[in-house]
């Protein structure tokens, strides 16, 4: 641990504002010499104190609860004081300053400081002990924000099923399987004249093909998890005039966008955050995409931030005008714009003004009416289905990140390159070994088992202070 993880720290602990009650928060060694100064009695652990917070001369600054809870039985496994006065900032802020003066106050009977170091702590410092002291893994660490920035329900709840341990047990379940088979090539190596029988035996192949099902289960729920923590971003795209900003107005259900029936209306990005089944969406309209004498310089640069947004989505709405859809030109002006879509991208097609044109017996995609409303609740399944995410297994899916992600992809990418070792016809086992140890080692960044300090650092800096 650096020498800053070893000094007593206090923060703010609830969001700035004004509010019924505001926490200032504690943590650190020695902290019962503050009981006295700050609180004019000692503590009885884990015991609600009702009293008056006292300053400098021993004159009340507020009355409210004081929490004591000495370590290791606290949040950060520290000694932690919480301080819960009336919320209001000029008031928390006096507290703050308090306690950072009572720290620094001589104590007459010994003539040497009360708590020497108590500083401000920086974001996340309270939960990146709470990580250091084993009270909490990474992945559960990493929950603790992701509940408090939850945007949906089910958000909400997937975070606290990780904060619970449920993503990290997967996780661990996934290691003590690789640890198993990591113990059954290396066994071969002490013997290599006898590799293939000590292979068979172990039943490495067994082993690998069970670890790497179980892992593109895990994967499965960990991108799903992911969606309902960062949301999606979906491109509604198209020819001018096929609807794109009803079609965004009736899936926000609002008038965000303004639509006429003059072309090149809208000439910028337009974004609007919606959910559907608790999975948050950013819905994004864009500019009519179209080349041509008629586009001027100012919807040019619509059509070109509209592309960059495209290649950046999760997903496509393709909106096509049904009552064109006959006509060449038009055919041929969205086959242009289909085939310039980025491959990785999911793209639904979206057959709009079905309420005025039946849709095409060849045509792929949902009909839907942004004006009436027919065929949305079609198109917001197919969206969700496009994308990977299914309803059936939310209840069970642990809130995840990017980090998460890429963590299991490489975890994959070494067990593969360990499967393709292990069918070779002369399996090197050295490199099976070394392929199942980098595997073992992507896992154990997940929960925090192999973490660098500036991963760390990143991490806990974008916590809100007091947290």
């Amino acid at each position: 641990m650096l020498p800053r993880h070893h000094e007593p720290i206090v923060a703010v602990a609830t969001a700035p504002g004004r509010g019924a009650v505001g926490i200032v928060r504690l943590s650190g060694r020695g902290l019962q010499a503050l009981h006295q100064p700050l609180c004019g009695r000692p503590l009885k652990p884990r015991h609600a104190h009702y009293g008056p917070f006292l300053d400098a001369d021993g004159q009340a600054l507020d009355h409210g609860i004081a929490l004591w809870f000495p370590a290791p039985h606290s949040y950060t496994g520290e000694d932690v004081l919480e301080l819960q006065a009336h919320g209001g900032p000029v008031l928390l802020q006096l507290l703050l300053q308090r306690c950072l003066q009572a720290a620094a106050e001589a104590d007459p009977a010994h003539g040497a400081a009360r708590l020497p170091g108590l500083r401000v702590a920086q974001p996340g410092e309270f939960t990146e002990r709470a990580f250091l002291n084993g009270k909490l893994d990474l992945a559960q660490a990493e929950a603790v924000a992701d509940l408090i920035d939850a945007s949906t329900e089910a958000a909400a709840r997937s975070a606290a099923r990780s904060l619970d341990g449920a993503f990290s047990r997967a996780v661990q379940a996934l290691r003590d399987d690789l640890v198993h088979l990591r113990m059954g090539v290396e066994a071969t190596l002490d013997f290599p004249e006898e590799d293939i029988d000590f292979i068979r035996q172990a039943d490495v192949a067994g082993q690998l093909a069970r670890l790497q099902a179980r892992l593109a289960d895990v994967l499965s729920h960990t991108r799903q998890g992911a969606l309902l923590r960062e949301g999606l971003h979906v491109v509604i795209a198209g020819q001018p005039n096929a609807g794109k900003s009803s079609l965004l107005n009736a899936l926000a259900q609002a008038e965000v966008a303004i639509v006429t029936p003059i072309a090149g209306t809208t000439r910028d990005v337009l974004q609007q955050a919606i959910q559907i089944e608790g999975v948050p969406l950013h819905v994004i309209d864009t500019a009519g995409l179209r080349e041509g004498d008629a586009v001027d310089d100012v919807e040019r640069i619509g059509i070109a931030r509209a592309w960059n947004r495209i290649e950046r989505a999760d997903a496509v709405l393709f909106v096509h005008d049904l009552t064109r859809a006959t006509d060449p030109a038009y055919a041929q002006a969205d086959a242009a714009i289909a085939a310039r879509l980025p491959a990785r991208v999911p793209v639904l097609h979206v057959w709009n003004k079905a309420d005025v044109a039946p849709l095409s017996p060849g045509a792929e995609g949902v009909a839907v009416s942004a004006r009436s409303g027919l065929g949305l609740d079609t198109l917001r399944q197919r969206l969700l289905h496009a994308v990977g995410y299914s309803a059936q297994t939310a209840e069970g899916l642990f809130s995840a990140r990017q980090r998460h992600l890429q963590a299991l992809q490489r975890v994959a990418d070494h067990l593969a390159t360990a499967q393709r070792l292990l069918d070779s016809p002369a399996p090197a086992l050295e490199l099976l070994a070394e392929e199942l140890r980098l595997a073992q080692e992507a896992l154990g960044r997940i929960t925090g088992a192999f973490g660098a300090d500036d991963l760390l650092g990143e991490i806990f800096a974008r916590f809100c202070i007091g947290k």
